[in-house]
């Protein structure tokens, strides 16, 4: 496996119990890495999540895989879990760290004298640190991270190259900034002026990012234009993501690739946006929702709803729907003929009344 700590070997059994797993046999066999069931060698560790992929396990080439319920076969040999995916992830620290920034502050680095650095920081060459930020333990600045005046940062902050932390924003604790995430950049807002033309409005509010949130490459979460733009505790954001000023993400939010956020949105928490889902902004998608890909959100989503389309609506009809769909012209050619028939017939019974007067 690319980027796999060279020489690790890690006994089945000693997986198992770090895990916290059921071991069916094969406690000796020396485990090298993880992998997918198709890509597994004969010596690594893989995993059935779902049981519809069940039928795969008899060609893996695996030693041993990650199961909910122990397999009938002997071989992979099953290590039973209460959640195979998630332990199929913890068992990829066993076999590779990422590489680290070596500790301390760069003498390329530039830090400006009134910002606070605590200690067990990592700041590479070119990294940037502005006037009075504060920044918590642990933090690890990639080469050409940003972070402007005022910010505040908590513990173990990582961001990685090109990220910023625009003024005045606040960051909690454990939160990753993958390459070119933009935290505050201004929220797009323009007040058009009796002469046509359009004059920017001060973006004078922040972004605030709570605890445990991830940010991936190529997102914007802009700043509001008074008050703040909030993602809370946990929420996962993906890739190439707009969220509008004075949105709220909540709690544990999934926002997949390609979405947007107009302003005003507020997210609930445990929501799920698929990708390149648009929401149109000033309206509150509720807990527990789940919107399907390429979706388009104009109103309110009920707690729970699962929907899909555009506009969007609940998805077991979007799906009837959708499958009606293609044979539109074909439904609308056999209207039409039908109408023409009717037609057909009521002018042939008009004619027989007129040839039949009782």
């Amino acid at each position: 496996m690319p980027g796999q700590i060279r020489g690790v070997i890690v006994t089945l059994q000693e997986i198992a119990d770090r895990l916290g797993c059921e071991l069916a046999g094969g406690g000796d066999i020396e485990i090298t890495g993880v992998a997918g069931m198709e890509q597994a060698a004969p010596t690594e560790l893989t995993f059935l999540a779902n049981p519809k992929y069940a039928p795969k396990v008899k060609n893996t080439k695996a030693a041993a895989i990650l199961v909910s319920e122990a397999l009938p076969s002997q071989r992979p040999v099953s290590v039973v879990s209460r959640n195979p995916y998630h332990d199929f992830a913890r068992a990829l620290s066993f076999f590779y760290q990422p590489p680290k920034l070596a500790p301390g502050i760069s003498p390329q680095a530039a830090i400006a004298k009134s910002a606070s650095i605590a200690e067990g920081a990592s700041i590479a060459a070119f990294a940037v640190v502005g006037e009075n930020v504060v920044i918590g333990r642990n933090a690890v600045l990639h080469p050409h991270v940003v972070i402007y005046e005022g910010a505040q940062i908590g513990d173990d902050f990582l961001a990685h190259s090109h990220a910023v932390v625009r003024e005045f924003c606040r960051i909690g604790n454990r939160v990753t900034l993958q390459n070119g995430v933009v935290i505050g950049g201004d929220g797009f807002g323009f007040a058009k002026t009796s002469e046509g033309r359009h004059f920017k409005i001060v973006q004078s509010g922040v972004t605030v990012i709570e605890d445990d949130v991830e940010i991936q490459s190529l997102t914007s979460i802009d700043r509001a234009t008074a008050g703040e733009t909030r993602v809370k505790r946990g929420a996962k954001i993906d890739s190439l993501v707009q969220i509008g000023h004075a949105c709220v993400v909540g709690e544990d939010n999934i926002i997949c690739s390609q979405t947007g956020l107009a302003g005003s949105s507020i997210l609930e928490k445990n929501v799920l946006l698929a990708g390149q889902v648009g929401v149109s902004g000033h309206l509150t998608i509720h807990e527990n929702a789940v919107v399907y890909a390429q979706s388009g959100i104009g109103g309110d989503v009920a707690a729970g709803a699962v929907i899909s389309g555009s506009p969007a609506f609940e998805s077991r009809e979007w799906l009837r729907a959708i499958t009606a769909f293609p044979k539109l012209p074909e439904i609308l050619k056999s209207m039409r003929q039908l109408e023409k028939r009717v037609r057909e017939l009521e002018k042939r019974g008009l004619d027989e009344t007129a040839s039949n007067p009782e």
